[in-house]
């Protein structure tokens, strides 16, 4: 791993607006989302509404994935992605959610999940992961990629390349009649092979007209993830693979979680379907 210095909180930028036309959920200004009581199994039109907002999710990440390089703040990555959600009418779900300041999430080196945009510059070999949700329709679709900032070391592109497979490999043990389970056990047994850390307390999740639904995706093989997949169930799977510990702190600002020994971390995510003969991943660009 390289000799870069560990990371430190930045300066945040004022909250960015929203245009008034474009649907709020129902969260927004409340310090918690109401309790989701409805069903797992999503129908056929709340499917093809977490599509449209699945592709605009994921084509804001790649958007802000655009400009990463050296010199470029985390803060212009959530000013990139805003500003894309905006403009194609979706609400960018993580800003309010739960008071969380901004429109995406960019978790750099040692941060596990949920780092806050601000005044940080990206510095060659970094890694950094951006999360973005996007809602639309009246529905989330919810996205994340880990990306190398200019000429990263190796091990830092194998655990980002590994991480990235484990997910695929995720995806494709989704089948109807499984256990949710098959997911985690297929994750951390191939994050075995190279050592890697598995992070167990931040996991995938149920997702529709809710961004969490309540349903919980575990990245290991967990005993009590033994709710059986349906056609129609709607959840993320967003592995998260470190090169030490799976173990973490957080930050004083409740939010940025990072590894304990803050070695490096990465992690990947789609928003899926299940179908009648696998996964159908909606967040695609």
């Amino acid at each position: 791993m390289s000799g870069q210095s560990l990371l430190v909180p930045g300066e945040q930028s004022p909250i960015r607006s929203v245009p008034g036309n474009i649907r709020r959920p129902e969260y927004v200004g409340k310090p918690a989302p109401t309790p989701y009581t409805g069903p797992e199994v999503q129908t056929p039109e709340t499917v093809e509404a977490m599509r449209v907002a699945g592709r605009i999710a994921a084509q804001a990440m790649e958007e802000a994935a655009r400009i990463i390089a050296p010199g470029v703040t985390t803060d212009q990555l959530d000013k990139v992605a805003h500003e894309y959600m905006c403009d194609h009418g979706a609400y960018p779900s993580t800003l309010g959610y739960r008071g969380f300041p901004k429109s995406l999430c960019t978790s750099v080196n040692e941060v596990i999940c949920h780092g806050i945009p601000d005044s940080t510059v990206l510095q060659d070999g970094d890694i950094v992961n951006l999360d973005v949700t996007a809602y639309i329709g009246g529905v989330h679709g919810d996205n994340n990629a880990t990306y190398l900032v200019g000429d990263a070391d190796e091990e830092s592109r194998l655990l980002v390349e590994r991480t990235r497979e484990a997910l695929g490999r995720a995806i494709k043990a989704v089948k109807p009649g499984r256990q949710i389970n098959i997911i985690g056990r297929v994750i951390e047994s191939y994050a075995k092979r190279f050592g890697y850390g598995v992070v167990r307390d931040f996991t995938g999740h149920g997702i529709n007209s809710s961004f969490h639904s309540g349903l919980i995706i575990p990245h290991y093989d967990s005993p009590h993830a033994t709710t059986v997949m349906q056609p129609g169930m709607t959840f993320t799977i967003e592995p998260m693979l470190t090169l030490g510990t799976h173990e973490y702190d957080m930050w004083e600002d409740g939010w940025t979680v990072v590894t304990k020994d803050r070695r490096r971390t990465a992690q990947f995510e789609h928003t899926l379907v299940v179908t009648d003969d696998g996964a159908d991943i909606l967040t695609l660009p």
